[in-house]
């Protein structure tokens, strides 16, 4: 029973912070589904499968009242991300778990630190 309450508060925070900023999966479900114990690779592909879910429901409503999405761009780059998804699971499932942190937080920190001191 707690694992399913702490699932849908990591739930929760993860669409919240998905419909406010484009972040949810990486960013708070990967680590999470891992302080719950999954392993490294469990909690990528867990967020993943969730993410489907979210990313459904947030276009039909971005779709609804304002057309906020630019179907060209979701197109294009729709087809490059199917491919590199495609072969980055491959990837990730013949990577060790360290070095998929390693490349994780090297992601984190570089994004974070652009986004720092980038004006909007």
């Amino acid at each position: 029973m707690k694992t399913l309450v702490i699932s849908l508060l990591i739930g929760i925070a993860a669409g919240l912070l998905g419909a406010l900023c484009g972040v949810g999966g990486g960013i708070v479900m990967v680590p999470a589904f891992a302080a719950l114990g999954l392993g490294h690779k469990n909690a990528i592909a867990t967020s993943l499968a969730v993410i489907v879910i979210t990313a459904l429901v947030a276009t039909i409503n971005n779709s609804r009242t304002e057309n906020l999405i630019d179907w060209r761009i979701v197109a294009l780059t729709g087809i490059g991300a199917a491919a590199a998804a495609w072969w980055g699971t491959d990837l990730m499932q013949h990577l060790k778990s360290p070095t998929l942190n390693k490349i994780f937080a090297i992601t984190l920190i570089t994004f974070g630190v652009k986004m720092l001191f980038t004006k909007s």
